[in-house]
């Protein structure tokens, strides 16, 4: 049996702001983030199959990521539901993005909430390898399904 990986590359804009946190990531600020979402399997190895010799179509990875990843968090502020909730409330009578999550906003973290959202939504015969989340260019976190307990 041939297992296969495949990685799809995303970028999305957002912000977020670390609560209580004792450096400059407490302010709301933003990123560029680069995502790397690498799934694995056995390719489908029917000859009749248009798709014989896939493990994935692409098109489909990326509707999947599209949907539980980036159009949710594109150009959104991420923030922890436990900050200042008159502040939140501002915040979210003046923008349309805010999402509140129920934990720091660090890369970690989201990667995290990241890989339960996609392995819920992808097919059987796919699991989830690796993701890559890039803050900057010399700062990312990584996620690898063998280092969950």
């Amino acid at each position: 049996m041939n297992i296969i990986r495949i990685t799809k590359q995303f970028t999305f804009e957002m912000a977020h702001a670390l609560s209580d946190y004792d450096g400059l990531c407490r302010n709301i600020h933003g990123h560029s983030y680069h995502f790397d979402v690498t799934v694995k399997g056995v390719p489908n190895n029917d000859p009749k199959s248009p798709k014989q010799g896939m493990l994935i179509d692409f098109s489909e990875l990326k509707n999947i990521v599209n949907k539980e990843i980036i159009h949710p968090f594109d150009h959104a502020l991420l923030l922890n539901h436990t900050m200042n909730s008159e502040l939140i409330k501002t915040l979210q009578k003046n923008y349309d993005k805010v999402v509140l999550v129920p934990f720091q906003p660090t890369t970690e973290n989201m990667l995290m909430e990241f890989a339960q959202r996609l392995q819920k939504k992808l097919p059987s015969q796919v699991q989830l390898f690796s993701m890559k989340l890039r803050e900057t260019d010399r700062s990312f976190a990584e996620w690898y399904a063998d280092d969950v307990s």
